[in-house]
Formats: structure tokens, C-alpha cells, sequence
């Protein structure tokens, strides 16, 4: 019964590159739910964390970068098979640090609409929210 479930808080962040808003995905690693699937960067609230404190966390575990200000952009809730999740979504456009693979995933940086497949279910609804702030169509 879903409603019986429990929501796990996730930070995410969207980081957006500022010579032509690209945006940076990086794949699910090995031994994880959907593994191999495209995400944007991000992980689990922990208790007494704001967003944006699990955020600069999160991405400097698996990234190696220290970003600037995050602000809640868009909160969404996806149910996976494997957890009920609340995804907090921060626009990200500063960050400092040279990214590094932490956890043996790719990345990529990405135009709308993307390129690569698959994508994880729960960042569907952001990417067209994303194309339709930009006047494109997601297809």
C-alpha cells in the first residue's frame, strides 16, 4: 500500500553550464536501483540536513565539486519499486572543482531534448519543465 510508505527526501541537483545551458547527467552506478541509468547528480537528505546542505554534500562525494547557492527549484515524487521518493530539485550554475567519476559513473553534458537513454523515470517531468521554460518541445 503506498500510503503506507515512507518518503525518502533526495536532493538534486540540475547543474546548468553557462556558455550554452547545458546540462550535466551522470549514470547510476553499479550495484544501485537502475543502474546504468541517466540521472542528474544528487542523493538522500540526511536528518538535519536543509536541501542545500545534502546538495553541497552529495555533489562533492560524487563529483569532487563545491558548488554555490542552490535554491529549491521544483519538488517532485516519484514511486520506484525499490523506494517512494521526494525529489528536491536545485538549478545549479556555479559550481568550483574539477569533476571526478567518485563512484565510477559517466557523465555527460546534454542540449535538450537528450540524447542519452535510458533516463531515470523520476526526472521525466523535470526535463519537460526544463524544454518548455526554453521554448522547445521534449520529444
Amino acid at each position: 500500500m503506498a500510503g503506507a510508505r515512507k518518503h525518502t527526501e533526495v536532493a538534486v541537483g540540475i547543474l546548468i553550464r553557462s556558455e550554452d545551458d547545458a546540462l550535466l547527467l551522470s549514470t547510476r552506478p553499479d550495484g544501485k536501483p537502475y543502474a546504468g541509468y541517466w540521472e542528474f547528480p544528487g542523493g538522500k537528505i540526511e536528518a538535519g540536513e536543509t536541501v542545500e546542505q545534502a546538495l553541497r554534500r552529495e555533489l562533492h562525494e560524487e563529483l569532487g565539486i563545491t558548488i554555490g547557492a542552490a535554491e529549491v527549484w521544483k519538488t517532485t515524487e516519484h514511486d520506484y519499486p525499490h523506494a517512494l521518493v521526494r525529489l528536491h530539485w536545485c538549478k545549479v550554475r556555479e559550481w568550483q572543482g574539477e569533476f571526478e567519476m567518485r563512484e565510477g559513473q559517466a557523465m555527460c553534458w546534454q542540449q535538450l531534448p537528450l540524447t542519452v537513454t535510458p533516463v531515470l523515470p523520476g526526472a521525466l517531468p523535470v526535463l519537460a519543465w526544463m524544454a518548455e521554460e526554453r521554448g522547445q518541445a521534449q520529444t
